[in-house]
Parts: structure tokens; sequence; C-alpha cells
């Protein structure tokens, strides 16, 4: 029996207001562990999804779960505990401009009461790992775009999120620093987080074996990675291949009597004497 999804939608729409649904009849699991991409064109409604995967919007209808929790009817109560259960990186970075770097990354670890001596090292070496070791006390309006979005991606994942939810995680580095942070996401999953990245980028997409998520017209579309498409034709032209063997006619059997020989018959008649 397959675990429980973190995250389950069933049958889900949304629109704002009185205006035309934007998602459609989505349904879809996101499975403990696995890490998928969204792509789509601008005005999709990708961020819209994400906005629904990560707790700040509701649907119009249908039903989401979140570790086996209906959405509707959590307790008010109970939705900051399981918003820290899910990091973010937001597109446009969401910083506090009144805190530092090293500051704005340890939040998370401050938010659920560890002490500074606790995590001083961690936030560092991560700061470190993002290109940001120098900047440990630089405040924000001081930083490029680039560096503003590393320092949003090492607060998201600071804390060892169980879900993380990067929107447009590399849109503002460049190529070598687009590597470096999908291999730190890889390495998260690997630890077991649930990862989903929504990208324009499909160089991107392409560097990673992982099932794609498309949102087109408000409905959505899900491919496989492609080690399992290409088990799946592998499994469809062996089939094939046997059914093509059980189609053809049996070659014919071959004649297994003897064809009389001159010498092996005589006529008593003709016996020489």
């Amino acid at each position: 029996m397959d675990p429980e999804p973190v995250i389950r939608f069933d049958n889900v729409g949304m629109r704002y207001g009185r205006g035309p649904e934007i998602l459609r009849d989505l349904s879809f699991d996101l499975p403990r562990g696995s890490f998928q991409f969204l792509t789509g064109p601008s005005g999709a409604g990708k961020t819209s999804l994400l906005r629904l995967i990560y707790l700040a919007a509701k649907p119009s209808r249908g039903l989401i779960s979140y570790f086996g929790r209906d959405a509707a009817t959590l307790p008010r109560n109970e939705l900051p505990d399981l918003r820290r259960r899910v990091g973010v990186v937001f597109q446009e970075f969401r910083l506090l401009g009144h805190m530092n770097v090293f500051d704005n990354v340890a939040l998370p670890l401050r938010v659920a009461g560890r002490k500074r001596q606790d995590y001083a090292e961690d936030v560092a070496e991560l700061l470190t790992w993002v290109g940001l070791g120098d900047k440990m006390n630089a405040l924000p309006a001081t930083l490029s775009g680039g560096e503003q979005q590393r320092v949003a991606i090492a607060r998201a994942v600071v804390g060892q999120p169980e879900v993380l939810i990067a929107d447009e995680p590399t849109g503002n580095v460049d190529p070598e620093m687009g590597m470096r942070l999908l291999r730190l996401f890889a390495e998260l999953n690997k630890l077991g987080t649930t990862i989903i990245i929504a990208t324009h980028d499909l160089q991107l997409v392409r560097m990673l074996d992982a099932p794609v998520m498309t949102l087109s017209n408000g409905h959505l579309h899900i491919r496989p990675p492609r080690s399992e498409r290409l088990r799946m034709q592998e499994a469809a032209e062996a089939e094939a291949e046997a059914d093509r063997i059980a189609a053809a006619p049996a070659a014919a059997a071959p004649r297994s009597s003897v064809e009389p020989h001159e010498t092996d018959i005589a006529d008593d008649g003709d016996v020489d004497e």
C-alpha cells in the first residue's frame, strides 16, 4: 500500500471573485519524498496553484488535503504549525529589510524556538554554500537581485522542511549558480523533502529525471520522468513483439515417413534365380 501523499488535490477549481475559473478539475498527489517541476506559459496559473499548495489561498471547489487532513476542516490555530512544515521560495523574495542576511535566513529557526548557538554554524555554512559567506551582515537593500534570491532560498531550506515550494528559484542567477542551487534541492530531496519547482527554464527541467507538471488553459498535465517513460516504452515494445510472435503461423512440420526406394520392394516374379 502506497503511503499517504503529503498533499492531495481532488477535483480542485479556483477562481478570483466572480471571474472564470483559472484552475479547473485539478486532481493529483504529491507523494512523500517526491521531486517535480511545474511549468507552463505566463498566465497559466502556476503562481495560483502554488498559493493553494502553501495555504495562501483557498479553492473555489474540490478537496485539498495536507498530510492526510482536509484543509477545509483544519482549525485556524493549527495552520501556523502546518505552514512551518512547508518551506517557500517566493518569486519576489519577501526578505525583511531591517534584518541582515544572517538573521533573515535564521528566522524560521528562531520562530521554531531554537537558540542562536544551536543554529549559528548551520546558517553560516549554508550561506557560504550559496556564495554569500561574505554577505552575512549585509542588509537586503544592498544586495543584487540574484543575491536576494539566494538569501530567500537559504531561508526556505534552512529548517529542512517536509515540503519545499520554489517559484522561479533560478530566475535571477547565472547558469553556474542555477546548477548549484538545483544540486541543493536534489540533496534536500534525498533527505526526504518533497519538492516542487515552478520554472520557465526548460534547460533546468532537463537536468533532473523528474515528473513535469504542465499547466495549460487551467488544466494540469503530468508527464512521467524520462526513466519511467523509457520503461513504459520498452514494456510496450516487448508486449508488441510477444503478440507478433504469438500471431505468426506455425511452421510446417517436417515429414517423418520414409519414401519407398526401388530396391526396398521387389516383385516375386522378378527375383533373379
